[in-house]
């Protein structure tokens, strides 16, 4: 079982880097939760675990302790940059071999297939994350923030997925992780009622800031959201009870077949 480490960036007081319109601590919570469920829904032989679920404030120190008493077999820190720049670029500890550079060559490969940002390159530095974590380890700058054209594709919740899925496919590569087998039903999430569609709108975009899913607005009598493909009832369950405890809504687990 590969156990992976997932770490967004900042959060609670820190809200990490600020602009147009964007906090960083917000959007790499977006983009950790969505690289989670992508790995627990579609692909076997992988567990994981977060630095954070949601805005709290956690040091450095305690997120590669965490790390490192879990016994992770990759640290992946996710990050937005700032400073006057555009682009996509990631960091591995100064010096560090094989397999870290493998894992960096991979995952640097994959995000780059599936956004169009600028191609920053594979660089080093003397993060504390990367330094101290005891596995091999990479932090990702998606895009900078303070940049208009980075910040609007930042905004879409299509784009927050393709980051994702090419942090995933990288994992994929380095882990030679298989896809679940197919057949059965997926299941999703389904919430409601909303007494109009204003408000069934309102109710979507904050589901989507809160997930990082992918949610559908329908009517099925009366105005509801369907968000979430998960593979099994149980990854639904989890969803289920996160969604419930952070809006209070309905929610029922529905399965596709």
């Amino acid at each position: 079982m590969v156990k992976i480490f997932i770490d967004p960036g900042h959060g609670g007081m820190d809200s990490g880097a600020v602009g147009n319109g964007l906090y960083e601590k917000n959007v790499t919570l977006q983009i950790a939760r969505r690289i989670n469920e992508i790995l627990l829904n579609e692909y076997s032989g992988v567990t994981t675990r977060l630095s954070r679920t949601g805005d709290q404030t956690v040091s450095l120190s305690q997120r590669t302790n965490a790390a490192n008493a879990w016994g992770a077999d990759f640290y992946l820190s996710v990050h937005i940059n700032s400073g006057g720049g555009t682009g996509y670029e990631d960091f591995i500890y100064p010096g560090s071999g094989t397999p870290t550079t493998t894992y960096q060559t991979n995952i640097h490969q994959e995000v780059m297939k599936l956004v169009d940002f600028v191609d920053r390159g594979r660089k080093q530095a003397n993060f504390h994350v990367l330094r101290v974590s005891n596995m091999p380890a990479l932090l990702t700058e998606n895009g900078f923030i303070d940049s208009s054209s980075d910040a609007a594709k930042l905004k879409q919740t299509d784009f927050i997925d393709r980051i994702a899925r090419g942090h995933v496919n990288g994992l994929v590569r380095s882990f030679n992780l298989q896809k679940k087998l197919s057949g059965g039903g997926a299941y999703r999430l389904k919430t409601g009622t909303f007494a109009n569609e204003t408000h069934q709108r309102i109710a979507a975009e904050r589901l989507r800031s809160f997930s990082g899913w992918i949610v559908h607005e329908v009517s099925d009598n009366g105005l509801r959201l369907l968000t979430g493909s998960f593979r099994t009832r149980a990854h639904a369950e989890i969803a289920k009870r996160r969604v419930v405890n952070e809006f209070g809504w309905v929610v029922h687990i529905v399965e596709d077949n």
